[in-house]
């Protein structure tokens, strides 16, 4: 398990996703949370150790919390629309 960490670490600071972050995004993406995981994950497997074993925790519910403040970007539909098997027309297209 705390190879998964190891491995988020060491893809958060390859030069691939470095590049793509701050292309996206302007910034270099913050790894620190990551080696911390994996050194509180080592400190419980190897010592049994509570308070890093807490700490994990509290770093995943923050993490899974986080992920909950993005909306999806397209609203999924339902159904699929009224005239979805008829030809496009090409000469003038009509904003969905």
């Amino acid at each position: 398990m705390c190879e998964d960490y190891l491995n988020e670490f060491r893809h958060c600071k390859s030069f691939s996703n470095r590049f793509h972050h701050y292309y996206a995004y302007g910034t270099f993406p913050a790894c620190h949370q990551w080696k911390e995981d994996y050194h509180n994950c080592r400190q419980w497997e190897t010592h049994s150790n509570t308070e890093a074993k807490e700490a994990l925790q509290k770093s995943e519910r923050t993490r899974v919390a986080e992920q909950k403040n993005f909306k999806p970007v397209w609203e999924l539909r339902r159904e699929p629309p009224r005239d979805w098997h008829m030809p496009l027309n090409q000469e003038n297209p009509r904003d969905s």
